[in-house]
């Protein structure tokens, strides 16, 4: 394979092997995984010291850790010794990881701490030369992200406009805070950048979700007429991208006194019923029913109306996803409650969105392996409505493909560096 961002990706389209090449996956793991941010936990996941979660950069699996002094570590999970994971829980409260082949044992800082019958190693052996391998780590309002890279650019300016989009999604804590309630994985036999390319895809919404918008009550069905409300799709720099699908839900804490919709209306009597002033009752409602936009951020997270989803490359043909349900940290019972239902009507397994999306993205795996030299199209797109993009930023309507113009961009950038 010799320079493949030049042949394979154009403005307007990307050729099929960018789904069905196994060695351009590899390429993909190396000049993308190992060279950039990759997101790997929201604070609220490493709720005190000594608390971690495993996740991957990539392929490569990683424990992220907050130490006893609080400081977040994202370690690799490989022994120093002979390579066994130290830690193969999702998550959970450790002060030591150790490994089960041969006993050493690692602190959350990935310190080694002690090695069994150390007396058979040289006298010279330094337990300080053998710690977890550790990547840099930096967060931004909540989300920790790690990068194998020590010189490419902080955190703050690889997310660039995106952090006020960031800023936004955070208001869904209501004051609160956000707080991971939950969460559900599953795979599907496709590329990673096929789910990529879905998140800022309003065209396909009122396609592939007809039975979820037919199972919506009328009020709540005009909310999600996604292609009528005036929205649009903005490139944010560094292959991040918004979706605008309900521009009245941009900012939560903006006109509060509107009426609160007839939906949460029994939410809104328990609250007030649990004491709760008005002006709360207002703020808790109408973060309940999350943000009126999506955010995605190449190359592996996506911010999601009201949830976090996760893409883990598996294998060229192969991806998993990750939803993980947020709410209010400490706050009303009832409305975290209104939260996760909502989330399960649409995000859970058992739900109208997760398996419709997901036969689309088999579908389009699965097509490819026809007429391989087709190209595939990414070319929709319609100026964006006067006024609603930053100036300077590239943006179409809500239906247009400015998001994977966006993402294909940084990957020509990438794979071409």
């Amino acid at each position: 394979m010799t320079d493949p961002a030049n042949t394979l990706v154009r403005e307007d389209r990307v050729h099929t092997s960018l789904y069905t090449d196994p060695a351009l996956f590899d390429a993909e793991m190396d000049r993308i995984f190992k060279n950039s941010w990759v997101w790997v936990a929201h604070a609220s996941e490493l709720p005190g010291p000594n608390t971690f979660k495993t996740a991957h950069v990539g392929v490569e699996p990683v424990i992220v850790t907050r130490d006893k002094a609080g400081e977040v570590h994202v370690l690799l999970n490989r022994c120093r010794h002979r390579a066994a994971s130290v830690c193969e829980k999702k998550k959970g409260k450790a002060s030591v990881f150790v490994c089960p082949y041969h006993g050493w044992s690692y602190a959350p800082d990935g310190a080694l701490r002690m090695v069994p019958h150390v007396k058979g190693y040289p006298a010279d052996f330094d337990k300080d030369e053998f710690p977890l391998l550790s990547l840099r780590t930096e967060s931004y309002n909540g989300m920790i992200y790690a990068t194998f890279r020590d010189d490419i650019m902080p955190l703050e300016e690889w997310l660039g406009p995106a952090r006020k989009w960031i800023d936004l999604f955070m208001k869904q804590g209501a004051g609160f805070g956000v707080k991971a309630l939950g969460e559900h994985k599953f795979r599907f036999p496709g590329n990673w950048k096929i789910q990529l390319e879905n998140t800022t895809d309003a065209y396909h919404f009122p396609i592939v979700h007809k039975t979820f918008l037919d199972s919506l009550d009328e009020e709540t069905e005009d909310v999600f007429d996604v292609l009528g409300q005036g929205g649009w799709v903005e490139d944010l720099g560094n292959g991040h991208s918004v979706m605008v699908m309900i521009p009245d839900l941009i900012d939560l804490e903006d006109n509060l006194d509107a009426p609160i919709p007839e939906r949460f209306a029994a939410l809104a009597d328990e609250l007030r019923a649990d004491g709760h002033e008005e002006a709360l009752v207002r703020k808790v409602v109408r973060a309940v029913g999350g943000t009126g936009f999506n955010l995605n951020m190449f190359p592996n997270i996506a911010c999601s109306m009201a949830f976090f989803r996760v893409l883990r490359p598996v294998s060229v043909d192969e991806t998993e996803i990750q939803h993980i349900a947020i709410g209010m940290d400490g706050g009303p019972a009832p409305a975290n409650r209104m939260r996760l239902r909502l989330h399960e009507h649409f995000q859970g397994p058992m739900g109208f969105g997760t398996p419709d999306d997901a036969e689309g993205w088999e579908r389009v795996q699965r097509g490819a392996q026809a007429g391989q030299d087709v190209w595939i199209m990414v070319n929709r797109g319609v100026a964006a409505p006067d006024g609603v993009a930053e100036p300077g930023h590239n943006a179409g309507d809500v239906s247009s493909e400015t998001g994977m113009r966006a993402a294909y961009r940084m990957w020509k950038r990438m794979m071409e560096a």
